[in-house]
């Protein structure tokens, strides 16, 4: 009896060792961690996220107010860049000066001289000028049609920039007389020649396939002169746009970020099953073109805006020879279909009607930072055009591109567009 009492007694302290060995390990276990979705892992994250961010701008914070910039400071003259971005004559008798502080340094304007001579001058603000903004400067001055002038801005640390107005003429202001006009010019150099080109369908309808693909290299010919030219007319106009605003990185967004947007709709419209169609395609070819006949839009409304008026009117004569074989381009992708009229006018409005818009703006508010962008989304959706068109090459053509007669078309499409740029004055 007295070992089964003592067997049961070696049972229950087993059972207690037991029972305290399980409240220990469940009050020293770790806590488990918050799941994915809850609001304290969120918090949590968040947290994680903006810790090194708080950090660098504590650092950058302390190197500017206690770091060796003093030193550099009292050793060397502060860097100052003034921007004159455009010289406008509204009226008989007075300049207006855009400007604008790319540079690192606040600015200040002291004196403002017209053709050696310093004059009387109004300013918009502070003759402070921060970085990153900008004056409008109003001179009185008794300016000369059709003489050059020469402005020149001095900064209190006695640095120049200066200006030429090459010819001298009131600058058109955005009245109904005006935009009638440049809409007009719009309408001359993109939307009828476009539609020219349109015309051509009922031909290309009787083509055989053959020839239909020679046709569509040709536009690849077209569109890549156009695309070059685009870019081109992007760096060149880079130039001109303020430093802080990094003109070639604004190119660099244009022409990589376009396409790479417009690939992107396009995979978002095949992932919805809907396949790249031939119109898809066409449309893709009006919206490059148009893009890019914002860009020549822009150079007539300035060209004509300054009192350029012969320089003007060879930029319309060659960009209308330019833009009548657009019309073709945007037509070899769908010969073969039967497009409604309701979507040929809309495919040539797309392509034809920017050129309108880009008079309006070169005209009455032209801006290097931002027609250097708008000639590089148009070079970056030409890009994106070549792509799709080589891919439709791809699937419909034997041997692609690199066929004889398609490489033939697609040197004509070059050669069309270096011919008729001739008339076009660099």
């Amino acid at each position: 009896m007295s070992d089964e009492r003592q067997g049961a007694r070696t049972a229950r302290g087993a059972r207690s060792a037991e029972g305290d060995a399980i409240t220990y390990s469940a009050a020293s276990a770790p806590s488990a961690p918050s799941a994915p979705g809850a609001p304290g892992a969120s918090k949590h994250r968040l947290l994680l996220g903006l810790a090194p961010l708080v950090l660098l701008a504590l650092l950058v914070f302390a190197f500017l107010k206690v770091g060796p910039l003093g030193v550099f400071r009292a050793a060397f003259p502060p860097v100052e860049e003034l921007t004159i971005e455009r010289v406008t004559l509204p009226k008989a008798g007075e300049m207006v000066v855009h400007v604008v502080n790319g540079g690192p340094e606040a600015v200040t304007v002291a004196q403002v001289l017209v053709d050696d001579a310093s004059w009387l001058h109004y300013i918009d603000g502070e003759r402070t000028i921060g970085r990153l903004e900008s004056r409008t400067i109003r001179i009185p001055y008794p300016w000369v049609e059709g003489e050059p002038h020469v402005v020149r801005l001095i900064t209190s640390t006695g640095l120049t920039f200066d200006t030429t107005i090459d010819v001298a003429t009131t600058t058109p202001s955005a009245d109904a007389r005006y935009l009638t006009t440049f809409a007009l010019l719009g309408v001359y150099v993109g939307v009828i020649p476009v539609f020219l080109g349109l015309l051509w369908f009922p031909f290309l309808r009787t083509a055989s396939r053959r020839w239909l693909d020679f046709f569509l290299s040709l536009t690849v010919g077209l569109l890549i002169f156009l695309g070059v030219d685009a870019f081109a007319e992007a760096l060149d106009t880079s130039a001109r746009v303020a430093g802080a605003f990094q003109g070639l990185g604004v190119v660099l967004l244009g022409v990589l970020g376009t396409p790479l947007a417009l690939a992107a709709i396009g995979h978002r419209k095949r992932g919805a099953g809907k396949a790249s169609s031939a119109f898809h395609v066409a449309l893709l070819i009006a919206i490059g073109i148009g893009l890019h006949n914002l860009g020549e839009g822009l150079a007539i409304g300035a060209a004509y805006s300054t009192g350029a008026i012969a320089l003007g009117t060879f930029l319309i004569i060659g960009f209308l020879l330019h833009n009548t074989t657009e019309g073709l381009g945007i037509l070899a992708p769908i010969a073969t279909e039967r497009p409604s009229i309701a979507r040929l006018a809309m495919l040539g409005a797309i392509a034809g009607v920017p050129t309108v818009l880009g008079a309006w703006i070169g005209a009455f508010t032209y801006s290097p930072l931002w027609t250097t962008l708008f000639f590089a989304v148009g070079a970056g959706a030409i890009v994106q055009v070549v792509w799709e068109l080589i891919k439709l090459f791809a699937r419909r053509s034997e041997g692609g591109l690199t066929a004889p007669l398609n490489v033939a078309g697609l040197m004509a499409g070059l050669l069309i567009m270096y011919v008729t740029g001739l008339l076009v004055p660099a």
